[in-house]
């Protein structure tokens, strides 16, 4: 009985094997069914093997079904029909708006033939026939069941209810968001067995493979051969549709996968005859254009390409080029700056020798004049410049603190007028006699001030022995000035509050 045992379980095992390859599904990527980053677009902006018009953009990195922009249509189609009848389909795309809604949505084809670029039906044509896979961010029919992942199919008789949102025509769906996520969402689809099966991944992470289930719809019929196609619309509200990458792969049983195989290793046999036949014809082509032309030289194919040797030079001047150019321009932006320091120097000795110029007296009959230039002249002084600095700077805080100051007053006097238009029996009135008067002595004063540092500063200018410091300086003045403007209208202020309160017991 032990040794039975011992020969059932491999034979077991043996037949498991067996029947889980005979069951496994082979895949073979078709890259004439595909797009994916980078270099996704050429040159000229056409994507290989495919086709896109409408508002659709192609760039190296994605394909924009629809911009943002109200009313909006694109879409994008392969140029052939598929050769293979099961498929499984792998796309990537962006859904990304401002707004919390938006609008409409995206859709994946196949169907039978290409559809239009412009469409009614999320960009593409009504009628098709085929299957048509429904991202729908919209919510016409105020059901607050969108964002929604839905599959419909069609066999070019039915018109899209648009009103339903299309779920009266669904065969399967699902309730999943797909907009403004932080990673591209992924939509994996397979037909397989008339088997319809669709696994998303929401884009919240950047696993690849976290895929969860849709939904799984059996007994789906569609076209042995169709076109792929992805198509995109907005209405009033507005999104960015971008698909990334666009994948498909072809799912073969295991004896139709070698068949292929098979087809596949002649038809390369066939294709490397052809290049040999056009071989032998290209070089008897070569040796008659010889016979007929005896004095051309044939050129060596040496020429055509370039050595190691050669690129390694190659490299190396271009690499001494750029370095010589970096040199070049660091020279031009040094002369630059030192012509700027040079012109800066010219300015500040002319300053000095105005000053040294208006500072230093005219010489006295029989007296030799002093000396001038260098640094026994009587030139400007760092700490004379210093002080300078400081006596605008004492200025500035000076008229700032005034400033301030004829602000507070101001807000004050508004405060005095709000209380009085607020109060049960007083009254705005007019500017009187007593604020005509108080205005009047202050532009009296300030004035006197102005004559008076005018007549200390014509005399400072016609004594040549006094010193050149004043006994008063500006800031002084402008100090008293703030102290008496801030004494008088604060007895004003004090005065006026006091006859608003009297005024509330009449």
């Amino acid at each position: 009985m032990g040794n039975r045992r011992q020969l059932s379980l491999p034979f077991f095992f043996i037949l498991a094997i067996s029947y889980v390859s005979a069951n496994l599904v082979h895949k073979r990527f078709e890259y004439k069914y595909s797009f994916k980053p980078p270099y996704l677009a050429q040159k000229d902006g056409s994507v290989p093997f495919w086709e896109y018009g409408g508002n659709a953009i192609a760039s190296s990195d994605n394909v924009r079904i629809a911009p943002s922009l109200k009313s909006q249509k694109g879409a994008i189609w392969t140029k052939t029909p598929t050769s293979f009848e099961w498929w499984d389909v792998d796309i990537a795309f962006r859904v990304t708006g401002r707004g919390r809604i938006g609008a409409d949505g995206l859709a994946f084809w196949f169907t039978q033939s290409k559809g239009a670029y412009d469409g009614e039906v999320f960009g593409s044509s009504d009628r098709w026939v085929g299957l048509g896979l429904f991202f729908d961010s919209f919510d016409n029919d105020n059901k607050h069941n969108n964002p929604y992942i839905m599959a419909v199919v069609n066999d070019g008789t039915k018109n899209f209810d648009h009103q339903n949102d299309g779920t009266t025509q669904a065969i399967a769906g699902c309730l999943r968001d797909f907009r403004n996520k932080p990673f591209p969402t992924r939509a994996r689809i397979e037909y397989y067995q008339n088997i319809l099966t669709v696994l998303f991944n929401n884009g919240m992470t950047n696993n690849e493979q976290d895929y969860e289930m849709c939904f799984r719809a059996e007994n789906v019929y569609l076209p042995k051969n169709g076109y792929f196609g992805v198509s995109a619309a907005t209405g009033g509200l507005a999104d960015d549709h971008d698909v990334i990458h666009f994948l498909t792969n072809s799912l073969h049983q295991p004896g139709q996968f070698q068949q292929t195989q098979q087809v596949a290793g002649d038809e390369q046999q066939k294709l490397n005859k052809e290049y040999q036949d056009y071989q032998r014809k290209l070089e008897q082509q070569k040796a008659d254009y010889r016979k007929e032309h005896p004095e051309a030289k044939p050129e060596e194919s040496d020429d055509w390409f370039e050595s190691d040797n050669q690129r390694e030079l190659r490299q190396i001047f271009q690499g001494q080029s750029q370095i010589y150019e970096i040199i070049k321009e660091l020279g031009r932006k040094l002369d630059e700056v030192v012509g700027r320091q040079e012109r800066t120097m010219s300015l500040i000795s002319q300053q000095s020798s105005g000053l040294a110029s208006q500072a230093v007296p005219s010489a006295a009959p029989g007296q030799a004049p002093p000396p001038q230039g260098g640094y026994g002249g009587d030139t400007i002084r760092r700490h004379e410049v210093d002080a300078m600095f400081n006596s605008q700077n004492q200025i500035m805080g000076v008229l700032n603190e005034l400033k301030q100051a004829i602000v507070e007053v101001k807000g004050k006097g508004d405060a005095i007028l709000m209380n009085q238009v607020k109060a049960p029996t007083a009254q705005v009135q007019a500017v009187g006699y007593d604020t005509q008067s108080l205005i009047s002595e202050l532009r009296d004063g300030l004035n006197q001030v102005k004559t008076s540092v005018h007549q200390v500063h014509q005399k400072l200018g016609t004594e040549g022995n006094c010193p050149k410091v004043s006994c008063v300086s500006m800031t002084s003045i402008l100090v008293i000035v703030a102290v008496q403007l801030a004494i008088i209208l604060g007895y004003n202020i004090y005065r006026d509050a006091k006859e608003s309160q009297s005024k509330k017991f009449y």
